[in-house]
């Protein structure tokens, strides 16, 4: 088994979307990036490529480079999914920290995209909203989204006995 973690922050500006997993979400701001800024997709792509052991999201989809300006982020979740090879996704558990607005009515259709992608059942899904409470700086103010994600993958025939065992 492999575990990884993604974080990642925007800022949210006017002008354009709200992207979380891939669903749009009706807000009067969305995230500023050099893609289409899906703050979720983002950590989720981090928390993969880090239970591989193969760097981050800037890495393999550097903001320098004008091919992944306004990038669709489900794009850039495929061509990281092909990166696992024969790993397979246990579960994501994710965490989406925004002020406003309220996420609790589009839980599911972020639960549903992400599993739909990653070619998972939904129940392998895991998403929770929080506030900041007001508090935190920009966050708090509604002036940022943060998300986090850990994912658990598992190596093929994972079943099988490990060094560990053999020694019992």
């Amino acid at each position: 088994m492999r575990i990884g973690t993604g974080w990642d922050i925007h800022p949210l500006v006017t002008e354009r979307r709200l992207l979380l997993g891939g669903i749009e979400i009706p807000h009067t701001k969305g995230e500023e990036g050099h893609s289409d800024g899906d703050v979720l997709l983002h950590a989720l792509i981090d928390a993969l490529l880090g239970a591989i052991a193969a760097g981050d999201i800037g890495t393999h989809f550097p903001p320098t480079d004008a091919e992944w300006k306004d990038a669709s982020s489900l794009d850039l979740l495929q061509r990281t999914l092909v990166k696992l090879g024969a790993y397979s996704i246990e579960n994501i558990d994710c965490t989406v920290i925004l002020q406003q607005p309220k996420l609790g009515p589009f839980i599911t259709q972020i639960r549903q995209s992400i599993a739909f992608a990653c070619a998972i059942e939904i129940g392998r899904v895991s998403v929770k909203a929080k506030t900041a409470e007001g508090l935190l700086g920009e966050l708090g103010r509604g002036e940022a989204v943060i998300a986090q994600v850990v994912v658990l993958i598992t190596e093929p025939n994972s079943s099988e006995a490990g060094p560990l065992e053999e020694w019992v």
